[in-house]
């Protein structure tokens, strides 16, 4: 199955061009939702529920239903995406695999039921109306500008990748069997009913998909249909299953998900590598040798004793330098996650207006997805601006402040001063005011 977060995995260099714009209008009926910051996104998205209540109670937790009963919620849910737009779509040039799955669930199992090379819109409604197959539409902010907002919006939230599957399901069927995912899920039911069911982890906050068979799942802890304007969140590991009832001739609904390979365990085994280089450069105890044969002997408990020392040296060594280099989980999100949503007519990526000077005052642009790192050398540097270390402290200046004068910058000379300002500037990261 593929994965409903983090990057697009295997998408051609034709269709990585492609998601930098999308290609759909806009939605047409008036947002419910609060684009002003990611906060603001995010707070309007689980309203009425608070932000706090929301992290200590149902994050990670236990999931979280808001039925909406409101009919502008369901008019702006389902502008967002719908079966009708999948016509166009089609005409654009979609392809099995990479942007639709078409599957269906039988006896327990998913049946792919995916034709070769490029989407015929004819033979997807057929399968779909006579099949009762279960459309999976891949990726859709690459076509819908309001799922791209949202999801922009997102990652910057959270800080990790986000993504995102539109599912349109027929009467009376079910795309896919029981299972749990590896991503915090929130689900917008946009058009249509579905029955869900939840039932209690096997694996609490799972690392992998896997599905789970009904004999072994029990009673649901939560049964509900979802109708348009409802929202759903539940957590990684949480098993589901959901079918379009009889009566209802589609359900229409995407899920937005987080937070793959984004734990404690994940983060140290991508930070540990390099806490352990940079340490044994000044430590002595981890330059020393293995004992001979280490590597031969079947038993090395004899060796617990000493590893767990070097690990207390390592913790020891973290806190006194309060920092970690610059991890392989950050270039990931860096590289991957989405642009800043600007429009079509936006002028953003134009630098416009006067070249800073050292008395002008200048002001950060996309300060959400400005992210500052500090490397030991460029073989594997992170794309983006590169500056000498000495300017770390004018540029976190920079960052941290709503206005700065570039005159007060802390560098050393105003050529300096001027020079920083001159590059940022270039590259559309700052306005002068």
């Amino acid at each position: 199955m593929p994965k409903k977060g983090g990057k697009i995995a295997d998408v051609p260099k034709e269709a990585q061009a492609q998601c930098k714009r999308p290609k759909l209008d806009a939605a047409g009926s008036p947002s419910i939702l609060s684009f002003e910051s990611p906060d603001s996104l995010f707070r309007s998205l689980i309203s009425p529920i608070e932000e706090e209540v929301f992290f200590r109670e149902y994050w990670e937790q236990k999931p979280l239903l808001v039925r909406r009963n409101d009919v502008l919620v369901a008019a702006y849910y389902q502008s967002l995406f719908q079966l009708s737009h999948l016509k166009e779509l089609c005409s654009q040039g979609l392809y099995y695999g990479q942007d639709v799955n078409v599957c269906r669930c039988v006896n327990g199992k998913k049946k792919v039921l995916n034709k070769e090379g490029r989407v015929n819109y004819v033979q997807l409604k057929k399968d779909f109306d006579q099949k009762k197959a279960t459309i999976q539409f891949h990726q859709p902010q690459r076509f819908k500008e309001e799922l791209w907002k949202i999801q922009e919006k997102l990652e910057c939230y959270f800080g990790s990748l986000v993504g995102s599957n539109v599912y349109i399901t027929p009467q009376g069927s079910q795309g896919l069997p029981p299972h749990y995912d590896d991503v915090e899920v929130f689900i917008l039911q946009l058009e249509g009913e579905k029955h869900w069911r939840l039932y209690k982890p096997t694996v609490p906050l799972a690392r992998e998909y896997n599905v789970e068979p009904e004999d072994r799942i029990g009673n649901p802890t939560h049964e509900f249909i979802l109708k348009p304007g409802d929202f759903l969140y539940f957590p990684r590991g949480t098993i589901h299953q959901a079918d379009t009832p009889h009566g209802i001739s589609y359900s229409t609904h995407v899920t937005i998900s987080t937070y793959q390979n984004n734990s404690w365990g994940d983060f140290l085994l991508d930070a540990i590598p390099g806490l352990v280089f940079d340490t044994a450069k000044e430590d002595v105890a981890l330059r020393t040798g293995i004992p001979r044969q280490l590597l031969m002997q079947v038993n090395t408990a004899d060796c617990t004793k000493k590893l767990s020392s070097l690990l207390r040296r390592l913790a020891d060594s973290l806190e006194n330098s309060r920092e970690l280099r610059s991890s392989d989980l950050k270039k990931d999100f860096i590289m991957h996650r989405l642009p800043p949503y600007l429009g079509c007519d936006s002028d953003a990526l134009t630098p416009g207006g006067k070249l800073p000077k050292i008395n002008s005052k200048i002001r950060l642009q996309f300060r959400d997805h400005a992210i500052i790192t500090v490397e030991p050398d460029q073989e594997n540097a992170t794309h983006g601006l590169r500056f000498p270390l000495s300017y770390l402290d004018a540029l976190r200046q920079i960052w941290s402040s709503s206005t700065v004068n570039v005159k007060e910058l802390n560098l050393t000379s105003d050529e300096e001063k001027e020079n920083l300002a001159l590059s940022l500037w270039t590259e559309c990261l700052i306005e002068v005011l």
